[in-house]
C-alpha cells in the first residue's frame, strides 16, 4: 500500500503561482511513477503532469499546462512536487496525486494509489 496526502492548494489570483506538495508513505516510493491529474466541477477527471521512477526523472505534461507547470520528485522525502505558474480560471479543480508501479502513464485508470485532491480555485 501507498499513502498519498496532497497539500498546498488555495485560492489565488489569475497569474499567481502556487505548489502543491504529495508526501507518500508505506511502499518503497522510488518505485512509483507519480502523476498529477485535476478534476473540475462537471467534467472528467484529466492528466495534469507525471514523472518516472527516478529522481530528475523524465516529465510528461498535459498540452493545456506545458510551459506554465512543473512536475518534480524527491525521492529522500518521498514527496511529489507539482508547481503552477500563470495561472488561469480554467485551472480551477480538485487536484489528485496518483502513484503507479513501473512506467508513468497519462491514464487516470493505470494508477493504483490515489490521494485525497487539494482544491485550487484561480480567480479571474
Amino acid at each position: 500500500q501507498v499513502q498519498l496526502v496532497e497539500s498546498g492548494g488555495g485560492l489565488v489570483q489569475a497569474g499567481g503561482s502556487l505548489r502543491l506538495s504529495c508526501a507518500a508513505s508505506g511502499r518503497t516510493f522510488s518505485a512509483y511513477a507519480m502523476g498529477w491529474f485535476r478534476q473540475a466541477p462537471g467534467k472528467e477527471r484529466e492528466f495534469v503532469a507525471a514523472i518516472s521512477w527516478y529522481t530528475g526523472g523524465s516529465t510528461y505534461y498535459a498540452d493545456s499546462v506545458k510551459g506554465r507547470f512543473t512536475i518534480s520528485r524527491d525521492n529522500a522525502k518521498t514527496t511529489v512536487y507539482l508547481q503552477m505558474s500563470s495561472l488561469k480560471p480554467e485551472d480551477t479543480a480538485v487536484y489528485y496525486c496518483a502513484a503507479v508501479q513501473g512506467p508513468h502513464s497519462t491514464n487516470d485508470f493505470r494508477y493504483d494509489y490515489w490521494g485525497q485532491g487539494t482544491q485550487v480555485t484561480v480567480s479571474s
